[in-house]
């Protein structure tokens, strides 16, 4: 069955992203084509779909399946992101994420990931922030352009759970499917503060140390970012290439638990 366009409401979030809400309970996320869905998340940068009831681990990823190619790791497709009593990767604790795009270390890098929340604390932290890069790019001073178009990146991490390694990427790169101006930025993890730290080497400028300082200000005004509240039941979808995400810290002994799909 494909679900009604009278049987959603669509919402404008702030700064960008699209709520859609299901006003039928007779319908899950299979009832919207893969197509559809695909296009509002193009257009919107993220989609959140509240109303409809959570699908089991095997069909989440079946579901996404029929999306296109899906991202494995040594777990498989689907990643259960929840705290953890003796977490191997900063995910899994109650600490602060910062921005970073899905499949750096990967052999590809996904298009568009999918979560489905299947516990979380209203009021508790944990809110997954996105940046939307492209205004980000577009709204920065052309000095600020001149200088992000020369700089290249190196990012080194031990593999401690299910990625790791040491890439390069410029930090100025162009969306594959818009043709839109995006960034591909990683902030640093400190060693003094996360399990697995991430080091960066910057080439392009004399003083790295300032770029990354600047660009941690300037990628988290709010004009840019929207910070996602979890709610039991959500289903988000995420456009990756022009996005980057990190997530604030949990508050108390609070938690969520969120399943994840990343779509090639």
């Amino acid at each position: 069955m494909t679900i009604s366009v009278e049987q959603l409401t669509h919402t404008r979030l702030d700064p960008f992203g699209m709520l859609v809400t299901a006003s039928t309970s007779d319908a899950d996320l299979r009832s919207i084509p893969p197509e559809t869905l695909a296009r509002w998340t193009d257009e919107e940068k993220v989609v959140v779909l509240r109303g409809l009831p959570l699908l089991p681990a095997a069909d989440f990823e079946s579901y996404c399946d029929s999306w296109g190619e899906l991202l494995r790791w040594d777990f498989g497709a689907v990643l259960d992101l929840k705290v953890q009593e003796d977490p191997k990767n900063y995910l899994f604790t109650r600490g602060s994420v910062p921005f970073h795009w899905d499949g750096a270390f990967a052999h590809a890098q996904p298009s568009y990931f999918l979560f489905q929340c299947l516990d979380a604390r209203a009021g508790g932290g944990g809110e997954t922030v996105f940046c939307d890069t492209v205004a980000a790019y577009a709204k920065a001073s052309a000095e600020q352009r001149a200088v992000w178009d020369r700089v290249r990146i190196t990012y080194r991490t031990d593999k401690l759970a299910h990625y790791g390694g040491d890439v390069t990427y410029p930090l100025v790169s162009t969306h594959p499917k818009s043709g839109a101006t995006v960034l591909r930025y990683a902030e640093p993890l400190d060693p003094e503060k996360f399990m697995n730290p991430l080091f960066l080497e910057v080439d392009g400028v004399p003083d790295g140390e300032r770029l990354v300082a600047e660009l941690s200000e300037y990628l988290w005004r709010p004009e840019f970012c929207y910070a996602h509240e979890w709610l039991p039941g959500d289903v988000v979808v995420v456009e990756n290439q022009a996005l980057i995400h990190g997530r604030r810290p949990f508050v108390g002994d609070s938690s969520r638990h969120l399943q994840r799909v990343q779509i090639i």
